[in-house]
């Protein structure tokens, strides 16, 4: 029989990483929930459960997910030349707000992360970021520690996606009448939906995303707000 060995202490840290309240801070963008409640077009329990069901399939399987295990995959073959190239690549994705949100969070995890690193590679990227050679996106800076911890890709995507989504979540709660406890039920539903999702991420990068293009194109004064802590 397979042994599996859970890594506590990954999991442990990366609860307290991924929490918001905590210093380290936290960032999220909401590709247009609020417009899109404005418009009428998520009212309920079950269109709020489509809107964040597009989010992963149209945002995070076609991105996030993909950068993730590639910079795993990298880490394991030790290419570091590859990873700050798709690092740049990353950041040269996002909108400019974004993409900055992105490094400033990421330099500021490493603030708090950045002792007792033992494998080499990510030890020489996090030197890379600190003399400001490489960009430093936040999922850059946090699947490289999820390495370190020994958490595998899908582990940390999950953890990851499942924090967004919580907090894409809660900035519906004071301009919608969903309720608090519908908000949580749905939010429990989708635990195995996500890892089925990160299974089957592009193995392509694509940053088009119709939620955001959609909402833009209905309602040209109305923009997706980003939360930054």
């Amino acid at each position: 029989m397979e042994m599996h060995i859970t890594p506590t202490k990954a999991l442990s840290r990366f609860l307290q990483l991924l929490d918001g309240a905590f210093p380290s801070g936290a960032f999220v963008h909401s590709f247009g929930l609020e417009p899109h409640i404005v418009l009428g077009f998520v009212n309920d329990k079950e269109s709020l459960k489509n809107f964040l069901e597009n989010i992963i399939e149209d945002q995070y399987q076609k991105m996030e997910f993909t950068v993730v295990k590639k910079v795993f995959a990298l880490l394991k073959k030790e290419k570091l030349n590859h990873i700050l190239k798709e690092d740049k690549k990353f950041a040269s994705m996002l909108s400019y707000q974004w993409a900055k949100a992105s490094k400033d969070l990421g330099e500021n995890y490493l603030k708090h992360i950045d002792f007792d690193i033992k494998n080499k590679i990510v030890k020489n990227y996090f030197e890379k970021v600190k003399n400001k050679e490489a960009y430093g996106n936040e999922l850059f800076i946090l699947s490289s520690y999820a390495y370190e911890l020994g958490l595998d890709a899908d582990t940390f995507l999950l953890l990851w996606c499942k924090k967004n989504l919580i907090n894409i979540a809660s900035t519906s709660l004071k301009i919608s009448r969903i309720k608090p406890s519908e908000i949580q039920q749905l939010l429990f539903s989708f635990d195995e939906r996500i890892e089925e999702k990160i299974k089957n991420s592009s193995k392509n990068m694509s940053n088009f995303n119709p939620l955001f293009e959609e909402v833009i194109f209905s309602h040209l004064n109305l923009e997706p707000k980003m939360f930054v802590t």
